[in-house]
């Protein structure tokens, strides 16, 4: 049977790598998107599967629709910095020892990055 291969299946896209390119379509404008344009933007998928992640979204408070402007268009709810901050923030709060996870983050930062940090920490970056 055609396309029900196992290379079909390593070629699709996790649910969370669907929501992260609805989002990263969402953040590239200034404007909300309808599902619709949205699946213009990323390209290769049905309408439908747009329309239930975006639903899948919007119930975990990730985007909100526009009831003032055009029908059914949406908009992200945080922006990418906001998400990563509070995704860095709940994984440090399920870790049994978060100082030595901030260790082992730290030390995996480029130079770049922690020169930010340092800036940031004593109120330079601010």
């Amino acid at each position: 049977m055609a396309g029900t291969g196992s290379r079909d299946r390593a070629e699709r896209r996790s649910a969370g790598e669907l929501e992260s390119e609805v989002l990263a379509a969402l953040w590239a404008t200034e404007r909300p998107l309808t599902p619709a344009e949205i699946q213009a933007e990323i390209g290769g998928l049905a309408y439908n599967t747009v329309h239930t992640i975006l639903k899948r979204l919007y119930d975990k408070g990730l985007v909100l629709r526009d009831a003032d402007g055009r029908r059914g268009a949406y908009r992200p709810a945080k922006n990418a910095a906001e998400l990563t901050a509070e995704a860095m923030h709940e994984a440090l709060d399920r870790g049994p020892d978060p100082i030595a996870a901030l260790q082992q983050f730290v030390t995996g930062l480029s130079p770049e990055e922690e020169r930010a940090l340092r800036d940031l920490l004593t109120g330079d970056g601010v």
